[in-house]
C-alpha cells in the first residue's frame, strides 16, 4: 500500500490505517481474538498505521495493540496514541506533570520506551493556544519519551490554532463526504505548513457504509445509542454529527452513488484519500473481512469527475446545514 509522508516528522503512514476504538469500547463487545484477527488482517493488507488512544476501554485497546506486535517482530507499524480523557476536561489538567503521568501509562500498555506519536485528545479549546502546553509537549520529545506529537480536534478553527504551532506534526479531524468543511479551511493551511492530516470517523460511524436502516438497533453499550445527541461527548464524533434519520435517508443516496466495483465504504474511503492533505485515513472494523475490504480502498482507481461532483451536490443538499455551523 502506499505511504504518505508527516512532513514535519519524517514519519510515515499508509494512506489507509486503522482505527482501534472499536477494539476497545463504546462500538459493543469484541473479545480478543476478535481484535487480533483485526489487526492481523489490516497489517496484512498493507497497513502501517493503527490509531488509539489511552481512554479505548481504559487502555485496552493499547495493550491488543502491544500484544499483536510483540508476536511480529517483522512489522513496521507506526503506532499513535491520545492523551488527555481520562481527567476532567478543564484546561488546567493539560501540564507537564500529567502528560508524564499520562505517557508513563501509554508506554507501560503499549511496551514501549519511546511512543511514535502522541496526540493530545479533543481537549478543551484554550488548550490549543497555550504556550506552557506545547512546551511541555515539546518537553516529552526532548525526554525520548514520544517522537512527535500532534492533535486530535473538533473543529475547524481547533485544527488552524494548532497548525501554527511550529512543532505539531500531525491534526487529526473528522473528514468525510458527511463533513468537507475541512477541505476549504484545514487542509490548505496543513499542506502549506507541513503538517500531516489524519481523517478519522470517515464513515460517519458506519453510515456510509448504507447498512443501516431507521430501524436498525444498536448495542446499549455503543455510542451510536447513548451519544445520538452529544450525552456523553461531543456529538459530532456520532454519525459526524448528523441527526440519524436523515442520516439514513442521505446515506441511501451516497450507496447509490458508488462506481461499479466499489462498496459505498470504499467509496467514502476513496474519496477522502484522494484530497490533497491528507496523510492517512482510519477507518475502524469489527472484523478480519472489514479491515481488509477498508484497505483494498486504497488500491481503487481515483473516483472520477462525475461521482465527485454529485457527492458535492449531495452534501450542499442534504447535509451542509446540519454540520458547518458546528465544527
Amino acid at each position: 500500500m502506499d505511504e504518505r509522508e508527516f512532513r514535519r516528522s519524517g514519519q510515515h503512514a499508509s494512506v489507509v490505517g486503522l482505527g482501534t476504538w472499536q477494539l476497545g469500547a463504546d462500538w459493543g463487545d469484541v473479545d480478543a481474538k476478535d481484535a487480533e484477527a483485526v489487526l492481523e488482517a489490516a497489517a496484512e493488507s498493507g497497513v502501517t498505521f493503527f490509531d488509539t488512544a489511552d481512554v479505548y476501554g481504559d487502555g485496552r485497546s493499547e495493550q491488543t495493540i502491544a500484544t499483536f506486535l510483540s508476536t511480529r517482530p517483522d512489522l513496521h507499524v507506526l503506532v499513535a496514541t491520545k492523551m488527555g480523557r481520562r481527567v476532567e476536561q478543564i484546561p488546567e489538567n493539560y501540564v507537564l506533570d500529567n502528560f508524564r503521568a499520562w505517557n508513563d501509562r501509554s508506554r507501560r500498555n503499549l511496551g514501549v520506551d519511546r511512543v511514535d506519536l502522541v496526540q493530545l485528545h479533543c481537549p478543551p479549546t484554550p488548550v490549543y493556544s497555550s504556550d506552557e502546553v506545547f512546551d511541555a509537549l515539546d518537553a516529552l520529545v526532548a525526554e525520548e519519551r514520544i517522537a512527535a506529537y500532534g492533535v486530535s480536534v473538533e473543529t475547524c478553527a481547533q485544527a488552524l490554532t494548532a497548525i501554527a504551532r511550529p512543532n505539531v506534526a500531525s491534526v487529526q479531524i473528522i473528514l468525510n463526504p458527511f463533513r468537507m468543511k475541512p477541505l476549504r479551511e484545514v487542509l490548505p493551511a496543513a499542506r502549506e505548513a507541513g503538517v500531516g492530516i489524519i481523517a478519522r470517523v470517515p464513515l460517519a460511524s458506519g453510515l456510509l457504509s448504507g447498512r443501516y436502516t431507521k430501524d436498525t438497533v444498536f448495542a446499549a453499550d455503543d455510542h451510536r445509542t447513548f451519544n445520538r445527541h452529544g450525552e456523553a461527548f461531543d456529538q459530532g464524533e456520532t454519525f459526524s454529527g448528523v441527526d440519524y434519520a436523515s442520516g439514513v435517508e442521505a446515506a441511501a443516496e451516497f450507496a447509490a452513488l458508488a462506481p461499479e466495483g466499489y462498496t459505498p465504504a470504499q467509496t467514502a474511503l476513496r474519496w477522502i484519500v484522494q484530497q490533497p492533505g491528507v496523510t492517512t485515513v482510519i477507518p475502524g472494523a469489527r472484523s478480519p473481512e472489514q479491515a481488509r475490504a477498508n484497505a483494498a480502498a486504497a488500491k481503487l482507481p481515483p473516483l472520477p469527475k462525475e461521482t465527485l461532483a454529485a457527492i458535492d451536490e449531495l452534501y450542499e443538499r442534504r447535509i451542509k446545514d446540519q454540520v458547518e455551523h458546528r465544527w
